[in-house]
């Protein structure tokens, strides 16, 4: 016989696994997949921390429930690894995948901004990437373009790039490694009148194009407040909807994020779009987070068989 009073925390946890379910579909249905995009998001948010490396099956059933078959799966390795953001290792008749070094780079520079607990304080500066255009050639000015762009940077006027908190040694490092430290200037930059700086600032910020990206942070609010609410009162939801969510939660939230140019917190509304995103992703992170690294680890497989623990850090993911 059924309890009667196990009945409504029954209801309470079918109603987080109906949110979650009715979202992965709506995923599935709707949008376009961005399937190499997910599998980066695998491993950035997950592979990595627990060792770096998955067998290539568990890699396709992880995500064949966001609608990416295994051909598909095949596919974007391929692909990836041809672009030298991953790398294989063959033991027997079974693959394994890792980030190399350059696709590591890459989501470690997102990282820091996808799981920042808040925007950056700021200095009041000004970085500014200034380029000699006529000494680069296309080629050189089209990665140098990504790269910045991946670091946060906004392109204001011809080869002229700005961000107001960047790590500059981290862009010296860029510069060098891409070996046209001879054609590239990096500077800080202020107002010397305080009276001008407001102005100053507003008309370097109008080249940042915020209002863009608001609307698809108010869809991305939408869909997930939601499952964010049932999620907050379950206390066991179903593991793989849990990683399930968790994957596509920073899959969304970071094609959104790292398109937006990065102001710090004084040159930000604290009730914009953006910023209700990065609190309630913060939120349902930590809610899931557990649940769905227990099914990571359940279906998965490293080269080295178990995985390992993950650094400090990725437990304070969010977190201050």
């Amino acid at each position: 016989m059924t309890n009667p009073a196990r009945q409504p925390q029954i209801q309470i946890e079918n109603s987080f696994n109906q949110a979650a379910q009715a979202l992965i579909d709506q995923f599935v249905q709707t949008s376009p997949i961005h399937a190499n995009s997910l599998i980066v998001t695998v491993y950035g948010d997950t592979v990595c921390p627990y060792g770096g490396s998955i067998w290539l099956g568990s890699l396709i059933k992880l995500v064949k429930p966001l609608g990416v078959n295994e051909r598909l799966v095949r596919t974007c390795v391929f692909r990836l690894s041809e672009k030298n953001l991953l790398r294989s290792q063959q033991i027997g008749r079974r693959s394994f995948y890792s980030l190399t070094e350059k696709g590591l780079r890459q989501f470690s520079s997102a990282a820091s901004r996808i799981y920042a607990p808040d925007l950056a304080s700021w200095d009041g500066q000004w970085r500014l990437v200034i380029t000699l255009l006529g000494e680069l050639s296309i080629e050189q000015r089209e990665q140098l373009r990504k790269e910045l762009f991946w670091l946060g940077f906004t392109h204001i006027t011809t080869g002229i790039f700005a961000h107001p908190t960047a790590d500059l040694a981290e862009v010296s490092a860029l510069i060098k490694e891409l070996q046209i430290e001879e054609h590239v200037a990096i500077l800080q930059a202020t107002t010397p009148e305080p009276e001008n700086v407001p102005v100053a600032n507003r008309l370097i910020r109008n080249c940042f194009n915020t209002a863009a990206l608001d609307e698809e942070y108010t869809e991305f609010n939408q869909q997930f407040a939601p499952v964010l609410d049932a999620a907050l009162n379950t206390r066991q939801p179903d593991p793989e909807l849990c990683f399930l969510i968790k994957i596509l939660l920073i899959h969304k939230y970071r094609r959104i994020l790292l398109r937006e140019p990065e102001l710090p917190k004084e040159l930000v509304e604290a009730d914009s779009a953006s910023q209700q995103a990065r609190r309630i992703t913060a939120q349902l992170y930590g809610a899931i987070a557990a649940f769905a690294d227990e099914y990571f680890k359940q279906v998965s497989e490293s080269e080295k068989g178990a995985f390992a623990q993950p650094p400090r850090a990725y437990y304070r993911r969010f977190k201050n």
